[in-house]
């Protein structure tokens, strides 16, 4: 019966937000109807086919340390791990928040520095990093160290704005590709240590 009434309050608060846009889009915004655009698409398959990829890698880590956060809360609910995938689920969340819906863009738009976003982004992981930098020191940590190098070689690139056209859009795209590989790499890696490392505990 909890989980009906979970499952209904989670519908209830969805639709107010979705009305609560609807009245945004209406008064403020563009038209109702372009809420519901599909994103550019075209008939070759190999037209935005790694970026499509890379969004696709980003939404990884943030369900896996959220379904882990959940297991090992029920499993374990007073254990301190924890609050490192809780906190691991909520930054590759708004990683992820940002890559779909380009946040830093659109705060470009409103006369917020690009660099000045970047900053931020990079004073939280920071803090992330050093909240929990023990803990990461425990994990394969050179994954993670691997894939957030290859994500700045990427951003450096994309803010040094370089004229080579396909040379420049590879220098960007590749290293960050290859820096949400490892990272989704590592983040399973970790939950999936958890919660075995929990599961043999119970037995």
């Amino acid at each position: 019966m909890k989980t009906y009434r979970s499952v209904f309050w989670l519908n209830s608060l969805s639709l107010l937000l979705v009305l609560v846009l609807i009245v945004y889009a209406k008064f403020f915004g563009s038209s109702v109807g372009e809420l519901f655009l599909q994103p550019p698409f075209s008939p070759s398959l190999d037209v935005a086919f790694l970026t499509h990829t890379f969004q696709i890698l980003c939404a990884v880590p943030p369900v896996v340390c959220a379904f882990s956060f959940g297991l090992l809360r029920t499993i374990q609910p007073r254990r301190q791990e924890n609050l490192f995938i809780l906190c691991s689920a909520l930054l590759t969340g708004g990683f992820l928040f940002n890559e779909i819906y380009r946040l830093h863009v659109v705060l470009a738009i409103a006369g917020f520095p690009k660099l000045a976003t970047i900053s931020a982004y990079a004073i939280i992981l920071l803090g992330y990093g050093l909240a929990f930098r023990r803990r990461i020191q425990s994990t394969p940590y050179l994954i993670l160290l691997t894939g957030l190098g290859l994500l700045f070689f990427g951003i450096t690139v994309d803010s040094l704005h370089l004229n080579g056209g396909t040379i420049s859009s590879l220098l960007e795209g590749i290293p960050k590709l290859f820096s949400e590989i490892n990272i989704t790499l590592y983040f399973w890696y970790v939950c999936y240590g958890e919660v075995m490392r929990e599961a043999k505990a119970l037995r």
